[in-house]
């Protein structure tokens, strides 16, 4: 293939609005994935720019498993147990009843969609999206277990949704379905995935724990995902659940398997994969959109408008009336269940019912439909609309809603910050008093460090009771504005050495790092 000059210019032209995304999310501190849906549906229709047909299976092969591994990574086991009912709720019963609902709606007032499509569109669309749901809810000031039920409920729904996305387009390749053989490969995906994901990550757990190097952890890390998708694709299992279950249980075993520096890079690294992947997601959409609207042109503006209309409403309708309903019933029905989890604020339902924003998953899906399915690309039109539409209307106004229901954050999670904080001075305390008993630390250095650690332990312990009589926290933060002036005096005496030729870029670096490791530490 011959790279000209025009094909440059149309790289640059992709890059520099990607950058210029990327610029407008950080300055109007706007929810990322909301700029990648809007950037995606701008480069769709910018004349000049190529329109290419992506092929379908790169597109769940090559972006879903970092996506599906990175988000599963850095769920929480606790909140997913604690909230195992209303997580299985949203991510089974409401994903299983969204798929019948659209597949009813598309079916009837869609023409000439079948039920095998309609059914698929209802898979794809089902599901809420982890990064999208993330950078939303955690700009808004509410309950952590809010939080927690719609970031459990966005790992554990992809997994499901996918496995009835691929029964479906199964069927609606086919063009005959069978209940039976249905529940059957359903059962058979769903174990299936999970002992593939569970078998790669005790191997995965087992290597990396003889290796002590950064830079390959991390990208033992970026594998890990297509380590356990593709040979679970290959023997016929979900290989969407084996790169979730593999992210769930390399999540749990990595901190006790890497050190600091790891632990620092692979953050890092994965949040910048996360956004880079999900922009290069809604990039290729675009550059696909022109050729899927060109092709549809057989369609009124207006039908396909009222299609994705009608598509979007019953998305969301459904939604708003699932959650309150398995809210309450299952509390009113069970004694058990309320008196261990007795009735929440009308809020908590509220909030979450209007929280489900649609993201890269049902995107990723959409362009993995095979290109000779028919209906493909008023799929892939109506899934783009459904997930424009949650992620502008709903992403934009929940956080106004929430302010309206007065939904405050009860504090959970910076009492667990406090309390994990003391008891970790606690230990290092014991540990100094026995080190101090052997002989070899020096009384002045022992006192020195008691003396670190007991102001430590005071100013979370004021922190977790909200009382801070003495003034703990007044003259933390004095100590720390003094310790910033200073290390950036060192930043710039460093940087004059380098400039002055006094010493390397590479000791300049080294430097640096520490100066700024030193900054990280200063409000612990």
């Amino acid at each position: 293939m011959h790279f000209t000059a025009h094909d440059e210019l149309q790289l640059l032209a992709l890059i520099a609005a990607l950058a210029a995304m990327l610029v407008v999310a950080a300055v109007g501190r706007l929810p990322a994935p909301l700029l990648f849906v809007a950037g995606g549906l701008v480069l769709g229709f910018v004349p000049g720019l190529p329109h290419f047909q992506l092929a379908p299976d790169l597109v769940l092969v090559a972006i879903l498993p970092p996506l599906l591994y990175s988000s599963a990574f850095f769920t929480g086991l606790r909140d997913l147990r604690a909230n195992l009912r209303p997580i299985s709720l949203l991510a089974i019963g409401l994903v299983a009843t969204t798929t019948c609902t659209v597949a009813v709606v598309a079916h009837a007032a869609v023409s000439g969609l079948s039920w095998g499509a309609a059914f698929t569109l209802g898979a794809i669309v089902s599901p809420t999206d982890a990064l999208a749901a993330t950078e939303v809810i955690r700009r808004v000031v509410v309950p952590r277990r809010i939080v927690a039920i719609i970031e459990g409920e966005s790992l554990v729904n992809d997994g499901f949704a996918l496995v009835l996305y691929k029964t479906a387009v199964a069927a609606a390749v086919a063009g005959t379905f069978s209940l039976w053989s249905a529940s059957w490969h359903l059962v058979v995906n769903v174990i299936g995935g999970i002992a593939v994901g569970l078998g790669v990550g005790y191997v995965v757990r087992q290597v990396r724990r003889r290796i002590d190097d950064a830079p390959t952890e991390v990208s033992l890390a970026l594998l890990s995902g297509y380590l356990a998708y593709l040979p679970a694709n290959a023997i016929g299992v979900s290989g969407v659940l084996a790169a979730v279950t593999i992210g769930v249980y390399m999540g749990w075993y990595t901190p006790q398997l890497t050190n600091g520096i790891t632990r620092l890079s692979g953050n890092a690294f994965w949040e910048i994969v996360a956004f880079f992947v999900n922009a290069l997601l809604f990039a290729l959409v675009g550059l696909q959109l022109h050729g899927i609207v060109d092709r549809l042109g057989g369609r009124a503006t207006s039908s396909l408008l009222a299609d994705a209309i009608l598509v979007c409403v019953a998305v969301i309708a459904t939604r708003i009336v699932w959650v309150p309903v398995f809210t309450y019933l299952p509390r009113f029905l069970f004694r058990r269940i309320r008196e261990r989890d007795p009735y929440p604020p009308w809020q908590f339902p509220v909030l979450i019912s209007w929280a489900g924003i649609r993201g890269a998953v049902s995107l990723a899906a959409a362009l993995a439909l095979p290109t000779g399915l028919a209906g493909r690309d008023l799929i892939v039109f109506i899934t783009f609309a459904v997930i424009l539409v949650t992620l502008v209307g709903q992403g934009l106004t929940l956080p106004l809603l929430a302010r309206a229901l007065r939904a405050q954050d009860d504090g959970g999670a910076e009492r667990e910050d406090a309390k994990a904080r003391i008891k970790a001075a606690e230990a290092a305390l014991e540990r100094l008093e026995e080190l101090a008993a052997e002989g070899w630390v020096r009384e002045d250095t022992a006192e020195r460090t008691r003396g670190l650690y007991r102001f430590r332990t005071n100013r979370f312990t004021a922190r977790y009771h909200g009382v801070d009589d003495e003034g703990v926290e007044e003259r933390s933060q004095q100590y720390q504005r003094l310790r910033r002036e200073l290390l950036e005096a060192e930043r710039q005496a460093v940087l004059r050495l380098r400039n002055q030729g006094t010493i390397t870029e590479e000791v300049m670096q080294r430097v640096q790092r520490d100066i700024d490791l030193e900054d990280l530490r200063l409000d612990v």
